[in-house]
Protein backbone atom coordinates (compact mmCIF):
# COMPACT_ATOMS: atom_id res chain seq x y z
CA UNK A 1 0.00 0.00 0.00
CA UNK A 2 3.25 2.38 0.95
CA UNK A 3 4.30 1.66 -2.91
CA UNK A 4 1.09 2.62 -4.24
CA UNK A 5 0.88 5.54 -2.38
CA UNK A 6 4.50 6.32 -3.24
CA UNK A 7 3.98 5.76 -6.73
CA UNK A 8 1.26 7.68 -7.15
CA UNK A 9 2.07 11.00 -5.82
CA UNK A 10 5.33 10.73 -7.50
CA UNK A 11 3.54 10.10 -10.74
CA UNK A 12 1.84 13.03 -10.32
CA UNK A 13 4.53 15.18 -9.50
CA UNK A 14 5.94 14.05 -12.67
CA UNK A 15 2.49 15.13 -14.13
CA UNK A 16 2.47 18.42 -12.96
CA UNK A 17 5.75 19.00 -14.02
CA UNK A 18 5.17 18.30 -17.39
CA UNK A 19 2.46 20.28 -17.30
CA UNK A 20 4.83 23.08 -16.14
CA UNK A 21 7.15 23.06 -18.35
CA UNK A 22 4.17 23.03 -21.17
CA UNK A 23 3.09 26.36 -19.90
CA UNK A 24 6.43 27.53 -19.43
CA UNK A 25 7.18 26.69 -22.94
CA UNK A 26 3.90 27.91 -24.44
CA UNK A 27 4.66 31.02 -23.01
CA UNK A 28 8.02 31.67 -23.59
CA UNK A 29 6.94 31.03 -27.31
CA UNK A 30 4.00 33.91 -27.06
CA UNK A 31 6.70 36.06 -25.36
CA UNK A 32 8.88 35.80 -28.03
CA UNK A 33 5.95 36.01 -31.05
CA UNK A 34 5.32 39.15 -29.27
CA UNK A 35 8.17 40.73 -29.26
CA UNK A 36 8.92 40.25 -32.77
CA UNK A 37 5.67 41.80 -33.93
CA UNK A 38 6.44 44.63 -31.36
CA UNK A 39 9.78 44.72 -32.88
CA UNK A 40 8.25 45.27 -36.35
CA UNK A 41 6.17 47.86 -35.58
CA UNK A 42 9.58 49.55 -34.11
CA UNK A 43 10.55 49.25 -37.19
CA UNK A 44 8.07 50.48 -39.69
CA UNK A 45 7.73 53.40 -36.69
CA UNK A 46 11.20 54.35 -36.74
CA UNK A 47 10.92 54.16 -40.78
CA UNK A 48 8.13 56.71 -41.47
CA UNK A 49 9.92 58.93 -38.22
CA UNK A 50 12.92 59.11 -40.56
CA UNK A 51 10.92 59.72 -43.57
CA UNK A 52 8.91 62.29 -41.95
CA UNK A 53 12.62 63.80 -41.08
CA UNK A 54 14.10 63.41 -44.47
CA UNK A 55 10.69 65.63 -45.87
CA UNK A 56 10.92 68.76 -43.22
CA UNK A 57 14.76 68.89 -43.68
CA UNK A 58 14.15 68.76 -47.94
CA UNK A 59 10.89 70.73 -47.65
CA UNK A 60 8.91 68.00 -49.28
CA UNK A 61 6.91 67.79 -46.49
CA UNK A 62 3.34 67.27 -47.47
CA UNK A 63 -0.23 66.65 -46.38
CA UNK A 64 -2.67 64.40 -48.31
CA UNK A 65 -0.71 65.32 -51.34
CA UNK A 66 -0.40 69.13 -51.02
CA UNK A 67 2.39 70.81 -49.75
CA UNK A 68 1.60 71.78 -46.09
CA UNK A 69 1.28 75.52 -45.25
CA UNK A 70 4.22 75.91 -42.62
CA UNK A 71 6.27 75.01 -46.12
CA UNK A 72 4.96 78.01 -48.11
CA UNK A 73 7.00 80.74 -46.00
Amino acid sequence: MICGITFSLTSCRESTQNKTEDAAKAIGKDIKENAEKAGDKMEEGAKKLKQEIDEEIHDTDDVNGEEAADDME
